[in-house]
C-alpha cells in the first residue's frame, strides 16, 4: 500500500494513534475511553472516524456480538516513514540539511539539539 497511502487528517491519525498504542485488535468503546480528556468527540463522530479509516484500508473490522472491533493494517513505522517523506519532498525538496536550517534559524532548535544530532549522526556513520 506504499504507493497508495495517503496522508490522514489529524482526527484519523489521532483515532490510528489509539489503535497502534493498545497494539492489539480493540473496541470503538475501548477508542472513545482512550480519548477521553483528550477529544471531546461524540460517539458518533469516533465511529465515523474508524468507518472512514476501514474505507480506506488503514484498519479491518470485525463483529464480535453486537460490537465491532478494529485492528490497524498499515504499521505505524510503515505511515510515519511516509508522513516524514512526504513532509520532506512537500517543505524542504527531500534537503534534511535545509529543513534543520529552518528550525535553527527560526530559533525552534538551539545548540543542545544540534549537539544531539551531531552526535546521532556520527553513532548512525560509525553503524554503515
Amino acid at each position: 500500500m506504499d504507493n497508495e497511502m495517503k496522508r490522514l487528517p489529524d482526527s484519523e491519525l489521532e483515532i490510528m494513534m489509539v489503535l497502534w498504542e493498545a497494539g492489539e485488535p480493540v473496541s470503538s468503546a475501548y477508542v472513545i475511553e482512550k480519548l477521553k480528556g483528550k477529544r471531546n468527540w461524540k460517539i458518533t463522530s469516533v465511529l465515523t472516524f474508524l468507518s472512514r479509516l476501514a474505507q480506506k484500508g488503514f484498519i479491518s473490522v470485525e463483529k464480535d456480538g453486537k460490537s465491532n472491533i478494529y485492528r490497524p493494517l498499515i504499521d505505524e513505522q510503515d505511515y510515519l516513514k511516509y508522513e516524514n517523506r512526504s513532509f520532506l519532498e512537500k517543505l524542504y525538496g527531500n534537503s534534511v540539511t535545509t529543513f534543520v536550517s529552518s528550525l535553527y534559524n527560526s530559533k525552534e532548535i538551539g545548540e543542545k539539539e544540534l549537539d544531539e544530532l551531531r552526535r546521532f549522526i556520527d553513532e548512525a556513520s560509525k553503524g554503515e
